[in-house]
């Protein structure tokens, strides 16, 4: 769990300003929900090693002498989604369309990239098996990563059904595929040998594992891989429809194509999939169910790295600062910060009244800050404001009553 510093936090909300006007653009709404559930409500929908990595919460008074919990943080966004979609569901209209941005919190060892409290940036849709789902999913996950500055990425593309019907047609028995699966997860990381080690180790016949590492070494693609499912046997058919399906996705999000293609590391910055008997397990109704997930963690670390964030990210947060010229001043200076507030620029206000002007310039100058404008004897006289530009070092003077103004001009003219 990390502290961010105002640049961090910047850039973070920048990313999400940017996923969150696409997931808009697209029609979804937002959503929120607490940081805790009812620990019911998460254990037995991770699997064994995500039920290990929950935060657990001890029932108060007694209970913590016991180590009892009732309560969890919160360990995705999904979970909590489903419980929302069964328990309001006569609220939401038929077709739930939602985002939420929100932090997780798993109990897992840290390492680099590895959090125990992060962000998540999630699309889901709700109500509807139709492909347009995924479609839409692939697509605004698409448009994000594009307008982040990502071009050179891959989405991939897979269909747990139609993996079964390869494993079945190399001839692995259906209690083996969890096992042929964990193996080739290792395919990029340990190459083929390793992998038919893997195989080996599991008791996965010699010929089994030649076709499928054949098969996965250099893909055929999905035409191959429909006729595969299909021509093995007659049980095979209905793999063969979702692999069809799989196609039909790729035919629909063909707009897209040119914007997705190759990758220049293996970086992953989202994933997502269906998850239809999910609400199910909260209410008797069985709604399907599917989202998208991108990484706000990952996508920050890789921006970072290439440089990818906007220059203005760097900039001040503030606009002008105000000095204090002496004691007496003080409140003409505070009257003045207010003035230019309320023409919607961002006013910060030097806070020691008996530093020399010359300090507070090189405190001005230390935060970035773009304009100082000090208010003297002389310029109070005359009714006026003197402006000085941090970056050229220019001074001068306005009329008070034109100060915003005479800022804003110049602000618009320093971004040309």
């Amino acid at each position: 769990m990390r502290d961010f510093l105002p640049a961090d936090v910047r850039r973070r909300e920048y990313v999400m300003r940017v996923i969150r006007d696409v997931y808009e653009r697209y029609g979804f709404e937002p959503l929120e929900t607490p940081a805790v559930e009812n620990i019911e409500t998460l254990t037995g929908k991770y699997g064994e090693e995500g039920n290990q990595l929950i935060f657990k919460i001890l029932k108060r008074g007694e209970h913590e002498k016991t180590g009892e919990a009732d309560l969890a943080l919160r360990y995705d966004l999904t979970v909590p989604l489903a419980r929302v979609v069964a328990e309001y569901g006569d609220r939401l209209p038929k077709f739930f369309k939602r985002y939420q941005m929100q932090p997780v919190w798993r109990a897992d060892r840290p390492a680099r990239g590895r959090f125990r409290e992060f962000y998540q940036c999630d699309v889901d849709w709700t109500g509807t098996r139709s492909m347009i789902v995924e479609t839409e999913l692939c697509a605004a996950a698409c448009d994000a990563l594009n307008e982040l500055g990502f071009t050179n990425f891959t989405i991939r593309l897979n269909h747990r059904q139609v993996l079964a019907g390869i494993l079945d047609s190399a001839g692995v028995t259906t209690e083996k595929h969890a096992d042929v699966l964990t193996a080739l997860d290792k395919l990029d990381k340990i190459g083929r040998g390793g992998v038919a080690e893997e195989f080996a180790r599991r008791e996965i016949s010699f010929e089994s594992s030649r076709k499928l590492l054949d098969f996965f070494d250099v893909p055929l693609g999905l035409e191959k891989a429909i006729q595969i499912v299909a021509d093995e046997s007659p049980e095979q058919q209905s793999q063969a429809l979702n692999a069809a399906m799989l196609g039909r996705l790729v035919e629909f999000t063909g707009d897209h194509e040119q914007g997705s293609r190759g990758i220049d590391e293996l970086r992953s910055l989202g994933g997502g999939g269906r998850y239809d008997e999910l609400v199910g397990m909260f209410s008797k109704q069985s709604i399907p169910a599917c989202g998208f997930s991108l990484g706000l963690e990952r996508i920050v670390v890789v921006m970072t790295e290439r440089e990818m964030f906007p220059p203005d990210l760097a900039r001040a947060s503030v606009d002008v600062m105000v000095t204090i010229w002496d004691e007496a001043s003080a409140a003409d200076s505070l009257a003045l910060a207010r003035e230019l507030r309320a023409s919607d620029l961002r006013v910060d206000v030097y806070p020691e009244r008996r530093d020399k002007l010359g300090k507070q310039f090189k405190y001005a100058a230390a935060l970035g800050v773009p304009f100082v404008a000090v208010v003297g004897a002389d310029e109070r006289g005359r009714g006026e404001v003197a402006i000085k530009d941090m970056a050229s070092g220019e001074q001068w003077s306005v009329p008070r009553a034109g100060a915003a103004g005479a800022l804003r001009e110049r602000m618009a003219g320093n971004q040309r």
